[in-house]
């Protein structure tokens, strides 16, 4: 048998399938005492070879077996593996050939690393039906580029529409063919496969009063995109195609907005619950996408999974520095969501007169949060007060322009006399013992109620101090602005 990749097959879902019927093959009865692979990989000898599996969009070794003088050896463990697309990887860590690890995990393998795609594999269930998949896919992959060539070339109608109806036909024909394997084999590692790859095709568009539903093929994929996909299943994870589709769902079928990413999320979450392996992983990938999102906001579904998940138990599946990251990531993101109150802002200016960010009355109030001795503050601020004085000011915007560390008293008012800063600012700091008092009422200080974690960090509030806008950069605050005040 020509061994081609499992992935490249996978892939080629508008091949056909011959019209000779091949004798199918009879599923075996599992064997429950963990796994024992023999292998026999020629010419390698007296050296160590590995199995791996796709984990996601990664890879991982998950064995090891010592080749003979004979070139065999033997896979061996007290338990079986997670089901998916696995491959055997040489000594040099290049990857030889792939295999399906379904149910049944004593089988043998032999194969030669200069003919990797003949490689034989007897005694698996799932690798038979895949080898019968996988010659009917070369087989009419050929018929399917014969099918294209002559559409293309197709001089008169006729020629074109038999030609495509060819090329439907065996479209259809690979589709009954997973279809069969489905119904036969539902709980195979092919059945599983196969769903994952599906992607829906919508009907005919439908048409209501003489007008055409624009929006509905979209609805549909979206509705129908996780159809027989089971998001307990940890096989999914190993393999290469699900998270890949994961991604694609959230890219073209999500709104970026966090509360339509947390219905999503909490959706397959919930449905993965059960699964040893792919919750934790799925649990992991959202609270490292959404803990610094890649846009403003996103952060939201971060704190989501921390209150409902993390807080209610699940930090038990991390270890004692990954469950500190996330727990002080989480505090420090609470207290400042977009659309809610910026938290109590209570200072001293220059002279050290009081100064609350509350008693602020303007239509917008920019807060920026700053070091006189930082590099990029001393270039962001400057660009601010001239967007302050050249529009801002017209604008209604008030900034609150504060000095993070209390010990730089002398260069910040020497920096803001420097580059003549808006007299009509307001400069503000805290005092040392409105710092030292603050720690020891152990409540939260303003460094993690705003999240301040890098310098400058700009806050763009409405008129009741609700956060419109954060960690942002000042040309994207210009065009909330502009906005704003249309």
């Amino acid at each position: 048998m020509n061994r081609i990749s499992i992935f490249l097959v996978f892939l080629c879902s508008g091949l056909s399938l011959v019209a000779q019927k091949k004798t199918a093959p009879v599923k075996p009865q599992v064997t429950t005492n963990g796994r024992n692979i023999n292998i026999t990989l020629t010419p390698l000898k007296n050296c160590k070879v590995y199995l791996g599996s796709y984990m996601g969009k990664g890879k991982a070794l998950v064995d090891s077996a010592m080749l003979n003088d004979k070139s065999q050896g033997v896979f061996r463990g007290a338990n079986k593996l997670t089901g998916g697309i696995y491959f055997v990887v040489s000594p040099q860590l290049t990857i030889q050939f792939e295999l399906l690890m379904d149910d049944k995990q004593h089988f043998s393998i032999a194969a030669d690393t200069a003919l990797k795609e003949q490689a034989v594999i007897t005694g698996s269930f799932d690798n038979d039906l895949f080898k019968t998949y996988s010659e009917i896919s070369t087989t009419q992959g050929k018929k399917i580029q014969q099918y294209e060539a002559a559409y293309h070339a197709a001089r008169t109608s006729a020629d074109s529409a038999a030609a495509k109806a060819e090329l439907v036909k065996a479209d259809k024909a690979i589709r009954q063919y997973q279809s069969d394997i489905i119904a036969k084999y539902p709980q195979s590692l092919l059945a599983m496969l196969f769903n994952t790859m599906k992607r829906p095709t919508a009907p005919a568009i439908p048409v209501v009063n003489g007008k055409a539903d624009s929006l509905y093929p979209y609805r549909f994929v979206k509705e129908h995109f996780w159809d027989d996909v089971n998001f307990n299943d940890d096989r999914l994870l190993r393999t290469p195609f699900f998270e890949l589709k994961l991604d694609e769902y959230f890219k073209y079928y999500v709104s970026p907005e966090p509360d339509s990413i947390i219905a999503e999320v909490k959706y397959i979450l919930l449905y993965a619950r059960t699964g040893k392996e792919i919750y934790p992983y799925l649990l992991t990938k959202f609270t490292n996408k959404y803990m610094n999102p890649e846009f403003m906001g996103q952060d939201k579904v971060f704190v989501y999974l921390f209150e409902n998940f993390y807080a209610k138990g699940d930090t038990v599946l991390l270890n004692q520095a990954s469950r500190k990251t996330v727990t002080e990531r989480a505090y420090f993101l609470m207290a400042n969501q977009i659309g809610q109150p910026a938290p109590t802002l209570n200072l001293s200016d220059t002279t050290g007169k009081a100064v609350s960010l509350y008693a602020i009355q303007a239509p917008f109030t920019m807060i920026a949060f700053w070091d006189p001795n930082c590099g990029h503050c001393k270039e962001e601020i400057p660009r601010l007060d001239s967007l302050y004085k050249a529009k801002w000011r017209n604008m209604g915007v008030k900034v609150l322009s504060v000095n993070i560390y209390e010990n730089e008293i002398p260069s910040w008012k020497k920096f803001i006399a420097a580059k003549s800063l808006s007299s009509d600012w307001l400069q503000a700091y805290e005092t040392k013992e409105a710092k030292e008092a603050t720690e020891k009422s152990g409540q939260a200080n303003y460094r993690q109620l705003f999240d301040i974690i890098k310098t400058p960090t700009f806050y763009l509030l409405d008129k009741d101090k609700h956060i419109i806008a954060k960690q942002l950069s000042l040309e994207q605050f210009d065009d909330i602005l502009k906005i704003k005040t249309k």
